[in-house]
This record gives C-alpha cells, structure tokens and sequence, in this order.
C-alpha cells in the first residue's frame, strides 16, 4: 500500500496598505507574501502594497484549506479582527 505524504497547506490573511485584510491560501507562506509585495500574486493586493502577514494556519489539505479560507471570508471584519487578536495572545 502507498504511503500517502501529508501535505501542509496555509490559509492566511494580511493587512493591506490602505488598512483592508485579505485572506488566501499557500504552501510557502513566505513565498507567497513576496510574491503579493512583488505585485505578482493577487490583483487585489497588487495596488495596496505592501502588506503584512497578520494570521496564519495550518491545514491537511488543500481541500480543507479551501473550505476554511471560504469560511473567513464570510466572517465580519469585527470577526476576522478577532481571530488575529486571539492567535497574536496564543
């Protein structure tokens, strides 16, 4: 039987220039950031640089980081505000 390799996906969210957040999925969070400071990574992002990385988790899979992405989105910015403030007092 295949030994199935597990794979890390992240969802994450930033802070934009102009103060909005964006929230998106990665493997390489690091990658992905400069990527979006590049102007490269998302339309949106592009013309509110810089950003800044202010949440991040991890999931399985990107199935799963799909699904949760998708739910963050559907949360209020007093909601999502929340969740950066409780992951930055972990």
């Amino acid at each position: 039987m295949a030994k199935r390799t597990v794979e890390v996906w992240f969802v994450y969210m930033l802070r934009c220039a102009d103060g909005t957040l964006y929230t998106g999925i990665t493997k390489d969070v690091t990658r992905r950031i400069q990527q979006h400071n590049g102007g490269t990574a998302s339309r949106y992002t592009r013309s509110r640089r810089p950003v800044k990385l202010v949440y991040q988790e991890t999931q399985r899979s990107r199935s799963l980081a799909l699904k949760r992405e998708a739910a963050i989105k559907r949360l209020t910015r007093t909601q999502k505000l929340a969740l950066i403030r409780e992951s930055e007092s972990r």
